[in-house]
């Protein structure tokens, strides 16, 4: 085969192609319609912000814009490591984000385990129901509920000052704080969290039950070689993507129940990048350790994703 031919049958090959990429996408194209919205969605508000990163290395001035701001290289990432904050807000963020991963992570699995063990469907769907509905409350219902309860004039406040419990205060004292925002966490999205592990629990083959019943397993036993290993995957991969957020701890939560007895021990990485970025307009400062965070959890989420195949045999990707 000489050269003229190869070269005409790469063009048909390709011409090939591109009817067979029109031709499927005409027939499919209801389903694209569908994906549609969302590809917009992220490429408007996900992707094309990202231009923006390069304020970074800039003096960002709003009035001049990026095009004719300063450029000054990697100045602000060095006020980064100077910054006397940045250690505070950082562990600050990390234990709260242990707490979460301890507790609120694991918590759902535990509770669709006891959901799934309920044999009554109607019981099961009750319960179900009343875990789930506290997800459909806002933050600021969530605020507003706690500091009814728990502020020096609220309900559980006095109540305790009823029965002997003097200078109790949930909202203003440091010592409980994270704990706090870790319960809320686990109130209001523990039932919602459920729903992809029961999904994982049903389709465990009824099988492996009646072989492990026939072999002299209770129910525990049941659940620790039959459930469990079954939700293994799932596990792994949810925790994946919650190690990739592993700074990101909830900017609504806890703006919304800080204040300023508590800030030593609330003030995290995202109530410091408002503070510091829009009501003190360090716009490019701001920027660069929002980046930083960034290539911070897409190493998190590879490194857990290597360890989750080598473990488990998939990951994410």
């Amino acid at each position: 085969m000489n050269g003229q031919e190869l070269l005409a049958l790469n063009a048909d090959s390709a011409a090939t192609k591109r009817t067979g990429f029109w031709r499927t996408l005409k027939r499919e194209r209801y389903l694209w319609l569908m994906v549609l919205p969302g590809i917009l969605y992220f490429i408007i508000y996900k992707y094309i912000p990202m231009l923006g990163i390069v304020i970074a290395f800039q003096d960002y001035n709003p009035v001049r814009g990026i095009l004719n701001s300063p450029w000054v290289g990697l100045k602000h990432f060095s006020n980064l490591i100077t910054n006397d904050a940045i250690p505070r807000v950082m562990w600050n963020t990390l234990v709260i984000s242990f707490y979460q991963i301890v507790l609120a992570f694991s918590f759902p699995i535990v509770l669709a385990i006891m959901i799934n063990e309920v044999s009554r469907s109607w019981l099961k769907r009750s319960i179900q129901t009343i875990v789930y509905l506290p997800h459909f409350l806002s933050w600021p219902v969530i605020a507003g509920i706690f500091y009814l309860m728990f502020s020096s004039n609220g309900g559980v406040t006095t109540l305790l000052g009823q029965w002997g419990i003097q200078d109790f205060n949930l909202l203003s004292d440091p010592d409980h704080f994270r704990l706090m925002l870790v319960l809320q966490l686990i109130w209001k999205e523990s039932g919602w969290g459920t729903i992809i592990y029961l999904a994982a629990l049903l389709s465990i083959s009824p099988e492996l039950y009646e072989a492990a019943k026939m072999d002299g397993a209770g129910r525990f036993r049941q659940i620790w070689h039959v459930s469990l290993p079954g939700l293994r995957s799932t596990i792994m991969i949810l925790f994946t993507l919650r190690l990739g957020n592993v700074l990101d701890v909830g900017f609504e939560q806890v703006f919304l129940m800080l204040n300023a007895r508590v800030s030593v021990v609330g003030d995290v990485l995202e109530t410091y990048l408002y503070s510091t970025g829009l009501v003190s307009g360090k716009f490019s400062f701001a920027t660069a350790v929002g980046l930083l965070k960034g290539v911070l959890g897409f190493v998190l989420i590879y490194g857990s994703n290597k360890v989750a195949r080598r473990i488990n045999g998939r990951g994410l990707y």
